[in-house]
């Protein structure tokens, strides 16, 4: 029976780009795009992308029923892949938009970069855009055949913070460091984007296609 990849189709994530890489690294599976909350349930394994803001976000979410979607596929120990809002979505709180509650997949909140202090004492700049650096926190299945240390395309103002350094699987430096990839059990998640990351980022998606958690 062919296995199905759910990417989560709520509105806010680069849906084209993040399907077509993954089907350039598949293997027979079938990836499939939706909002269906039964069908997220239903597939074998999930990607959870996301861009904008936080709030939106959520709202969403929990309008359409997806947020128990991703509560009961994380329940069920099935492979979750998260990216980018993705990621800072199941983290417990973020401070946008005045402040907001999140899924709390994960302990931690989501913090502002234009509020942080750099090494230099100064403001960090907003957003942090292109490519940088990904120092691997563990050993975890989602590395293998990418080198530590490896560069990644990141597009984010707010970052992961106070997440236990037991959960954090990468971290990265932007004046400050910062958690660049959150992992237990079945979840995995990631700040920057794979889709956009070139060959180690299809390592990455390749491996998650693999992953048995």
């Amino acid at each position: 029976m062919t296995e199905v990849v759910a990417v989560i189709d709520y509105g806010m994530g680069n849906l084209h780009s993040a399907s077509k890489a993954l089907e350039k690294v598949a293997s027979g599976q079938t990836i499939l795009i939706t909002s269906d909350p039964d069908q997220v349930r239903a597939a074998d394994r999930v990607v959870f992308p996301g861009v904008g803001a936080i709030r939106d976000c959520i709202a969403v979410l929990r309008d359409t029923g997806l947020d128990q979607a991703i509560h009961d596929v994380v329940a069920a120990g099935k492979p979750l892949l998260g990216i980018c809002v993705g990621m800072q979505a199941l983290l417990a709180r973020s401070e946008e938009n005045n402040g907001i509650d999140c899924l709390g997949v994960f302990s931690g909140q989501v913090s502002f970069f234009g509020e942080m202090l750099g090494e230099t004492g100064n403001k960090l700049k907003v957003p942090h855009m292109g490519w940088n650096q990904v120092q691997q926190g563990m050993a975890h299945p989602m590395w293998a055949g990418i080198a530590d240390n490896a560069r990644f395309y990141f597009v984010h103002s707010y970052c992961a913070t106070d997440v236990p350094e037991s959960d954090v699987a990468g971290y990265c430096d932007y004046g400050r460091r910062f958690a660049a990839a959150v992992t237990r059990d079945n979840v995995f998640a990631v700040q920057f984007h794979p889709e956009k990351s070139a060959d180690a980022g299809l390592t990455l998606l390749e491996n998650f296609l693999r992953w048995q958690p």
